[in-house]
């Protein structure tokens, strides 16, 4: 691609006072000189938080995102936007979805980025991603963070929905012991990953990979299944391909791409 139509070109092709500030500030991280020569610049936009749980495993695949760029000749550069854990933020996350959009929009507008990709995993960071990414309209590609392993209580298979609303019943019937809800606790989520039942996270997962936005078949496999990670470094790689195929959000995200993800 002329890296003419690079949109990170306005910020280090210039030979002047700001190309000289772009670069240098840059440079202390220790990128050497072809990175601000035409490559395309790839915005990781990263939902990872100790505080949300679903997205905990998402700084490792950054760096997984990151080789694929690379070997793909891009420039990989992650940022962090607020991130939000339906599990643990309260009384709920939706209504900080749109701070977070507002918050990748403007972390993609204002940066030197040819593309983004978005990791994503608890159920609102996809959404709220998407729609800042949408409002900007560069190459995009979502990385779904995964869903968690299933859970095992007494030889049970426990999910991260029924069996958390029967709990109550379970203390005031069927003498639920703290003992008994602290192994169950245990037991319950045992990897990293969202809530591995078809509820909001691995719908939004789906929903994004109906509308083409995701590599063929990433929605679905676990957090720890180790063809995550090869997807995300595919993804890193196909992110690059994107750029020079100006692979915008407004030509993938059709009224066809809608009413399949409906369907689906």
């Amino acid at each position: 691609m002329n890296e003419k139509k690079l949109r990170s070109r306005e910020w280090f092709g210039g030979n002047d006072k700001m190309g000289f500030v772009h670069r240098s500030w840059l440079r202390n991280q220790g990128y050497p000189d072809d990175h601000f020569r035409g490559r395309p610049v790839i915005g990781i936009c990263n939902t990872w938080s100790e505080l949300t749980p679903c997205n905990g495993h998402l700084r490792d695949f950054a760096e997984i995102v990151k080789k694929g760029v690379l070997e793909a000749g891009g420039f990989p550069l992650e940022f962090p936007v607020t991130s939000m854990g339906e599990t643990i933020m309260r009384p709920t996350t939706m209504l900080f979805r749109n701070l977070v959009s507002i918050d990748v929009e403007e972390s993609i507008r204002a940066n030197p980025l040819d593309g983004v990709v978005l990791l994503t995993g608890c159920d609102k960071t996809t959404p709220s991603t998407l729609m800042g990414a949408c409002s900007v309209d560069l190459p995009t590609i979502v990385v779904p963070g995964g869903p968690m392993l299933n859970g095992r209580f007494r030889g049970d298979c426990i999910g991260s929905g029924s069996f958390n609303w029967m709990i109550k019943t379970k203390q005031t019937t069927e003498g639920f012991s703290a003992e008994d809800l602290m192994e169950a606790e245990i037991c319950a989520a045992r990897s990293s990953g969202h809530c591995n039942t078809m509820g909001t996270a691995s719908t939004m997962a789906t929903m994004v990979e109906a509308l083409g936005l995701t590599l063929p078949g990433a929605s679905a496999i676990p957090a720890v299944d180790s063809r995550k990670k090869v997807m995300a470094q595919l993804s890193g790689r196909r992110i690059v391909e994107m750029v020079r195929e100006d692979l915008k959000l407004s030509r993938l995200l059709t009224r066809e791409a809608f009413e399949n993800a409906i369907i689906v």
